[in-house]
């Protein structure tokens, strides 16, 4: 799997564990919308730490807690250039 595919999938899942749609995760997160459906619908293909931060920080957690998920925890994940 690609790292940004683990990224998008755990995102996602945070989402819907809370019942929050893209839409309503931009806004938490004060990023545009435009920006967080790039993210679900890979079309992002390096969210930036600083984006990855703010969706953190809107979803009260931290970014170890964030990468610390099954979906990161191998040795098999890709990354693309």
């Amino acid at each position: 799997m690609k790292l940004e595919e683990a990224i998008t999938k755990r995102i996602f899942n945070l989402c819907y564990k809370r019942n929050i749609t893209p839409n309503k995760l931009a806004s938490m997160a004060g990023l545009p919308s435009a920006t967080i459906r790039c993210i679900f619908y890979g079309k992002s293909k390096n969210p930036g730490t600083r984006t990855l931060l703010d969706i953190c920080q809107a979803l009260d957690i931290s970014l170890y807690d964030f990468f610390n998920d099954p979906l990161f925890q191998t040795k098999e994940l890709e990354g693309s250039y």
